[in-house]
C-alpha cells in the first residue's frame, strides 16, 4: 500500500542510523511492528498477579533435575 507521510527528516535518518537500516520503508515497518509488540506486552502486563496457573515450581524443578543426573 502506498501512503504519503510528512515525517521529520532528521528523525527518520536517526532511526535508520540507530537500527542500521538502509531504507526508509524498512525503518517504518520495523517501527510499526515494534509499536504493536510493545502494546501487546503492555496488555499482557495487566494480567500480572491476576492469573493463577496452579503450577508447583518446586515440583517442576525436581522433575527436570532428575533428567540431568
Amino acid at each position: 500500500m502506498r501512503t504519503t507521510l510528512d515525517l521529520p527528516e532528521q528523525l527518520l535518518f536517526d532511526a535508520m542510523k540507530a537500527g542500521h537500516i538502509e531504507t526508509k520503508t524498512k525503518v517504518i515497518i520495523i517501527a510499526l511492528e515494534e509499536f504493536i509488540r510493545k502494546n501487546r506486552i503492555a496488555g499482557l502486563k495487566k494480567f500480572k498477579g491476576k492469573v493463577d496457573l496452579d503450577i508447583d515450581l518446586n515440583q517442576l524443578r525436581n522433575r527436570n533435575a532428575g533428567l540431568s543426573g
